[in-house]
């Protein structure tokens, strides 16, 4: 990390101390998770807010989020918001000035915490899975009763429905740490986002990158979004600079139909949107049983200039499917 960004451990209850250093140089102060994943995404964002802005002091605040310490079901935290909250906490409480989230772990099921806003959302990274396997051997080539470490219903649907023939195992934690976990023995394959082995370096462990025909990302994929208080005006100007306008209405769309369905941490809901050659959006959504055995699906092409109408209309064709009793049937076992 250059010398202009500094990391700073810091409660989320921790008062305000910051003021700013004597030089009179802007500070800008990051909030995220601690992971190694985590903190090189903040590394992203403050090369490119330095970019912008040369003189511009970062300094990093990572935190360890209750997510990231409780090691069984999401669902028995309140789902994905476990990963957020406290950096939330941080930003509102005026410690931060910016919170860094993969929109994936953002629950689409409420609105974001009152008081803040997203300025924008970062140029989108690869939305694929890949498979990680120690020799090298692809999803088809996996023998009966291989163990695919995950702990995502999206993804264990999705391998009950096309791999019967493997099991899943539970393993949770962040990439290093269940990279760490397969070389332990505790599963005998993983299931990672290729996004995230890129932001660690470790795309060569991937057997093999899965299309999203075999592997449909989830909500939000490979998408990092940059959360500013609504009164700091300032903050959310410089930060609103980073955004990238398609990955804005990519997401906008995605979250949209995310939010309508009402999904939670533990329903099988995949889906992305995608810019098409002649200027409009595309969006295809699944919702699966969590046996893989039932899945619904939709697929709408729209204008461009209205990803929330997109969103809507592709989530009210799923709900007509049948995609309310797949979410409500998936709650009933969290």
């Amino acid at each position: 990390m250059n010398r202009s960004a500094h990391t700073s451990p810091v409660s989320p209850d921790a008062p305000d101390t910051s003021a700013g250093p004597a030089s009179g140089r802007r500070v800008v102060r990051i909030g995220t998770r601690s992971s190694p994943m985590a903190l090189a995404q903040v590394e992203r964002v403050r090369a490119e807010l330095t970019a912008l802005e040369p003189g511009l002091e970062v300094e990093v605040v990572p935190v360890t989020t209750s997510g990231d310490r409780w090691q069984g079901s999401l669902a028995a935290l309140g789902g994905k918001g476990a990963f957020t909250k406290e950096v939330d906490q941080l930003l509102l409480s005026g410690n931060v000035d910016l919170a860094v989230h993969c929109m994936k772990d953002v629950p689409g099921d409420r609105p974001v915490p009152a008081g803040t806003t997203f300025a924008c959302y970062l140029e989108r990274d690869d939305v694929r899975d890949a498979l990680i396997h120690p020799g090298g051997l692809t999803l088809d080539e996996l023998p009966a009763g291989t163990r695919i470490g995950t702990s995502a219903v999206r993804r264990i649907a999705q391998l009950a429905r096309s791999h019967p023939h493997l099991d899943t195992v539970p393993i949770r934690g962040n990439a290093n740490s269940r990279l760490a976990k397969l070389a332990a023995g505790q599963a005998d394959a993983l299931l990672l986002a290729y996004s995230g082995l890129e932001r660690i370096g470790e795309t060569a462990r991937a057997a093999e990158i899965l299309d999203v025909d075999t592997m449909f990302p989830p909500i939000g994929a490979g998408v990092l979004g940059l959360q500013c208080r609504e009164d700091d005006a300032a903050t959310t100007e410089l930060a609103g600079r980073l955004g990238s306008p398609g990955t804005w209405r990519q997401t906008t769309a995605e979250r949209m139909m995310l939010h309508v369905l009402q999904g939670h941490c533990n329903s099988p809901i995949a889906g992305f949107a995608a810019d098409l050659p002649d200027g409009r959006l595309h969006l295809r959504a699944m919702v699966f049983s969590l046996d893989g055995k039932v899945a619904v699906q939709a697929e709408e092409t729209g204008p461009a200039s209205d990803p929330v109408l997109l969103g809507t209309s592709v989530a009210l064709t799923l709900l007509r499917q049948g995609a309310r009793e797949l979410i409500e049937a998936s709650a009933d076992t969290a």
